[in-house]
């Protein structure tokens, strides 16, 4: 009896990790109500409050899949900002943590996506398992009232196209373009992970090392 019970939960656990494996997993942003859902095979399982673009910065629309994922990234267009539990869907826009916590919930950010990084962390591990095949991103809704009125004034011309969002500290750490280049520079515990961005890792799993 004993050595049936073993094997009926090894079985178990065996079913269970490759359910895991191959779950459908659907992330819904509404950049209009700032929300995102996480949908694992078709049940809504998460509802959390993100940041997308403000104004001049708008966060894409339409339907991607993750194309690399990066367990912790650090902004080389902005200042070298934290972006723990990234996933980068399209070009160099990115679903990622921000310590700015208290702006979740309103566009705040250059054109990524911010969460909360437990949320983050959460969201990180789900698409790691489900795999890419099995994950999709759908971004809609315009951008809010709030993000028109968050336009910055443009003293030197007009800003660049592109559009890389950052997470940042929530004490003293600006996030925005008119961030002096003699402010002291933080400095990270964590080595940092460096990648040109025309090369191999733009595909999934193509890094041998897999993902971080």
């Amino acid at each position: 009896m004993r050595h049936a019970l073993a094997g009926l939960a090894l079985l178990l656990a065996m079913v269970g990790t490759a359910w895991d494996a191959q779950a459908r997993v659907v992330i819904q942003v509404d950049k209009s109500q700032q929300r995102m859902t996480v949908v694992v095979n078709g049940v809504p399982q998460y509802n959390w409050a993100v940041s997308t673009g403000r104004a001049n910065f708008s966060t894409p629309v339409g339907t991607f899949a993750p194309q690399r994922l990066e367990r912790m990234w650090f902004s080389r267009k902005y200042y070298d900002s934290p972006m723990p539990y990234s996933i980068f869907f399209h070009r160099g826009y990115a679903i990622h943590g921000s310590y700015e916590i208290s702006k979740l919930g309103g566009p705040a950010s250059h054109g990524c996506i911010r969460l909360h990084p437990q949320n983050a962390a959460t969201l990180f591990s789900l698409v790691r398992s489900a795999g890419a095949s099995n994950t999709t991103i759908v971004v809609s809704g315009g951008d809010s009232l709030m993000a028109r009125r968050r336009a910055p004034v443009e003293r030197y011309g007009r800003s660049s196209g592109r559009s890389y969002a950052t997470g940042s500290y929530e004490s003293g750490w600006q996030d925005d373009i008119s961030f002096s280049a003699r402010r002291p520079q933080p400095r990270w515990q964590q080595p940092r992970v460096v990648y040109e961005e025309d090369d191999g890792w733009r595909s999934w799993g193509r890094n041998a090392r897999g993902w971080r």
